[in-house]
């Protein structure tokens, strides 16, 4: 994928069928963190509070990542783990044709923001 700038040209730029699951995390993110700023940082676009990237989004060649603050995935170990999701210690990588359960994300979200100042 090339450099890109904003989100629109990140998700334009992701395989076709990555699309629609992209455009969702942006739009569940935007949701959850309405007082954050959008940005793109190491060619992946997020969204950062008070000067900190508390959310960001990424398509690989067969999944897409999600990522947050440490703290907040180990907040929520449990549920991922429940829903059958692979985590690392900032991220959940997923297949787009099993993407992240909505509440989740939201939930990962506003987890990843209170942690700012921590």
């Amino acid at each position: 994928m090339a450099a890109i700038t904003d989100h629109d040209s990140y998700i334009a730029a992701a395989p076709e069928a990555f699309r629609p699951v992209l455009s969702h995390l942006r739009d569940l993110l935007r949701g959850a963190l309405p007082d954050a700023e959008e940005m793109v940082a190491y060619n992946m676009p997020g969204f950062r509070v008070r000067g900190t990237v508390v959310a960001s989004y990424a398509a690989f060649s067969k999944q897409i990542g999600l990522y947050f603050l440490a703290s907040a995935i180990s907040d929520h170990a449990e549920e991922i783990a429940e829903s059958g999701l692979t985590a690392s210690k900032t991220g959940v990588t997923f297949p787009p044709h099993k993407p992240v359960p909505d509440h989740l994300v939201t939930r990962l979200a506003t987890s990843s923001s209170t942690h700012v100042d921590d």
